[in-house]
């Protein structure tokens, strides 16, 4: 093991990728994170109008990769795909500079909002496209290095094992940092920009840092490795997934296996990992040879079942990913009302510097960037000494943990918001003896949103990642982002139903007034609490019989035993 300390460094695909996806990270966080704010003073949208097309936006934003996905996996070449969407999404971020300089220009300074929709909507098809299609070529890279340090060491089978998980840990973690550094940087540089030289050029710069990722995509083309997904059926989960399905519709669907070989055979394909550690190998290889071949004239036998077991595998999932929707709709919260709430509230440093509400937004990022040490060093090693498990602590608990740390944050939030409608209507009846509320009172909610991503959002991505076959890997990636997808959904779909329930009551009562001390934003809190709660509780009912995919194979081990 010589080479050992060589072998543990990442290559240079992956360190290309991993900046590209920063730098994808800092134009996303650029736009998106500042872009209520524009709304509502560009634009001239009302509060809760402004709030629903963020969230609508981030929806579609999240949720296109559960589309696009399946046929990246089954039918698209990742480079290519990688390339294409990029190239969308640069002339999304086009249209949307272009509609900041025709505002500026104008006389009457009104914008499209056709095609401000419309530039909005690219950059939304191009980063849904893009960023499952990027961390699967990522993973791709990744595989093939563990693949050549297989090869380059066989001899010693459990120091090859912990060569792999150090280096699949390795990359996950530089991954997570870049994509925070980026969006540390587009928080805080950009919302600053926008707030301070306007929004042509803090709209044009996101723009230049996207030609920047094509640039430096297409300068990789000579280190990047390609993975074969092959014609083959057994390539593409979905197609079989689309034919098992109009076999069942059509009552043609056949499955019939040959015996028990060709059992293991079919799930060996299915989860892409050996199901147990036999110690006859040769036997094992003996038997895996032969089933195969006699597979290899059923076709239809072989692409019914392993399409049955995907879906079974998808549907399992579905309780899970519904629980985490709600932690989905509190995240939503900073992009959108903390930030409205920032800009009612006191923002000064000296006579003439106001903070940009957004750049509050990347005391989450911080968070994360500054705990997550905490977290690998402290923490686990001291839940490994306590529970007596190698992981220290489940995905599932450490999802958990998160989801319960977002609660604690939207409950201090809805009493920081109370707090200040109180000194606001103080304000009104003795403007000269009260101050408005600072907005470093909002710090305690985002830094408790920052810890809780630490466990849930990297937690989630641990889960689906070894939850879905190797082959679904993409979509793997999308079950992971759909989740914030139609937790944004669900968080317009909210807010509209409130407003217009708010409304009816008189305009007194109206939650997200423009007026924010009219606005009862800690009652929406509340709400929001109250429900994640209810979330919470059913979540840990759900996780007493859920069964990971890994515990499955230690069953089936146990029982080939």
């Amino acid at each position: 093991m010589a080479g050992g300390g060589k072998r543990r460094r990442l290559s240079k695909s992956c360190a290309l990728l991993i900046v590209i996806a920063g730098i994808e990270r800092y134009a996303f966080k650029g736009v998106a994170s500042n872009l209520v704010t524009y709304l509502t003073d560009v634009v001239k949208m009302s509060n809760s109008r402004a709030a629903t097309t963020v969230n609508t936006w981030s929806g579609f934003t999240f949720m296109l990769p559960l589309f696009s996905a399946p046929f990246a996996d089954s039918y698209g070449d990742r480079f290519f795909t990688i390339l294409a969407s990029s190239s969308l999404y640069f002339v999304g971020l086009v249209g949307l500079t272009w509609t900041a300089f025709a505002g500026s220009r104008s006389t009457t300074k009104t914008i499209s909002i056709f095609f401000l929709y419309t530039s909005l909507s690219l950059v939304a098809l191009g980063l849904g496209v893009l960023n499952p299609s990027l961390q699967a070529f990522g993973a791709d890279q990744l595989d093939h290095d563990l693949g050549h340090d297989h090869e380059q060491d066989q001899e010693s089978s459990s120091e090859n094992k912990e060569v792999k998980s150090d280096r699949k840990s390795q990359f996950f973690q530089w991954w997570y940092f870049g994509v925070c550094a980026g969006s540390l940087l587009g928080v805080t540089v950009m919302a600053y920009i926008q707030d301070t030289f306007g929004w042509v050029l803090g709209f044009a710069i996101p723009t230049g840092s996207m030609l920047l990722l094509i640039f430096l995509f297409l300068c990789g083309c000579g280190v990047y490795v390609y993975a074969d997904q092959g014609s083959h059926l057994k390539s593409r989960p979905f197609q079989r997934i689309f034919y098992t399905i109009k076999g069942v519709v059509t009552r043609r669907s056949k499955i019939t296996l040959e015996n028990n070989h060709d059992l293991n055979a079919m799930e060996l394909e299915l989860q892409g990992k050996p199901l147990c550690n036999c110690s006859n190998t040769e036997a094992t290889t003996t038997t895996t040879n032969t089933s195969t071949k006699s597979l290899a004239g059923d076709e239809s036998s072989k692409t019914g079942f392993s399409s049955l077991k995907t879906i079974k595998l998808l549907l399992r999932l579905l309780p899970i990913w519904t629980m985490l929707l709600m932690f989905a709709v509190i995240f939503q919260q900073p992009a959108t009302f903390f930030t409205k709430q920032g800009m009612a509230m006191k923002r000064n440093i000296g006579p003439n510097f106001k903070i940009p509400p957004a750049t509050l937004q990347s005391t989450i990022t911080l968070s994360i960037i500054l705990l997550m040490p905490l977290y690998d060093k402290v923490l686990i090693p001291m839940a490994k000494k306590i529970s007596k498990n190698e992981k220290g602590i489940t995905v599932m608990t450490r999802m958990g943990i998160g989801m319960f740390i977002s609660i604690i944050a939207i409950v201090i939030a809805a009493l920081v918001e109370r707090k200040r409608l109180k000194i606001s209507k103080e304000m009104k009846t003795s403007p000269n003896t009260t101050e408005p509320l600072s907005i470093f009172w909002l710090l305690p909610q985002y830094i408790l949103l920052g810890i809780s991503d630490i466990f849930t959002v990297v937690g989630m991505q641990e889960f689906f990642y070894s939850e879905v076959p190797v082959r679904m890997r993409t979509m793997g990636f999308a079950l992971y982002t759909s989740v914030f997808g139609l937790g944004s959904f669900v968080s317009a779909a909210l807010i509209s139903v409130i407003e217009s329930y708010t409304k009816s009551r008189g305009g007194k009562h109206n939650w997200f007034a423009d007026d924010m001390s009219e606005a009862r934003l800690d009652n929406y809190y509340w709400l929001l609490a109250l429900t994640s709660a209810i979330s919470f509780l059913m979540y840990i009912v759900i996780c007493k019989y859920f069964k990971s995919s890994s515990d499955e194979d230690e069953d089936k081990c146990d029982e080939t035993s």
